[in-house]
């Protein structure tokens, strides 16, 4: 199973604060243990959402929000792809993350869906492209 694990955005986050040295060590070790393990598929970091901007879909409309976002507590500031045998596999590597934000901080763990997930609306068809769409992202070379 594959997860996403997001690294909930603080204020000093959103400031553009960043990580302390030792912090930086820090993740670098558990990101270390994690790719050993196996279970770290990708991982970044996230600028503020001062530098972003979302798209809102109204039917055929599209509108544009520049950012900064207010609600500080709903937005990432970081996220990691891992493939676990199991949510509690999951939730037991976040246990053992050192707090990305000084203070208190929150990291949310969501399964990732699978081809099988979309049962039959997933035609033979559909898998066939998604296949083909994956094929050539793993024969891309990673961006900078």
């Amino acid at each position: 199973m594959r997860f996403m694990i997001l690294i909930k955005a603080d204020a000093n986050s959103e400031a553009g604060i960043m990580p302390s040295e030792q912090l930086l060590a820090d993740m670098g070790r558990f990101n270390e243990e994690l790719v050993n393990a196996g279970v770290m598929l990708a991982g970044e970091g996230l600028h503020p959402s001062a530098k972003g901007a979302r798209v809102r879909f109204s039917g055929a409309s599209r509108s544009v929000i520049d950012g900064p976002f207010a609600d500080t507590k709903e937005l990432v500031a970081g996220f990691w792809i891992w493939r676990c045998a199991s949510l509690q596999e999951a939730i037991d590597w976040v246990r053992r993350c050192p707090n990305p934000m000084p203070g208190e901080s929150e990291i949310e763990i969501r399964p990732i869906f699978e081809a099988d997930d979309f049962g039959e609306s997933f035609t033979p068809e559909l898998r066939e492209q998604e296949a083909r769409l994956r094929e050539q992202l793993d024969g891309k070379p990673a961006a900078s």
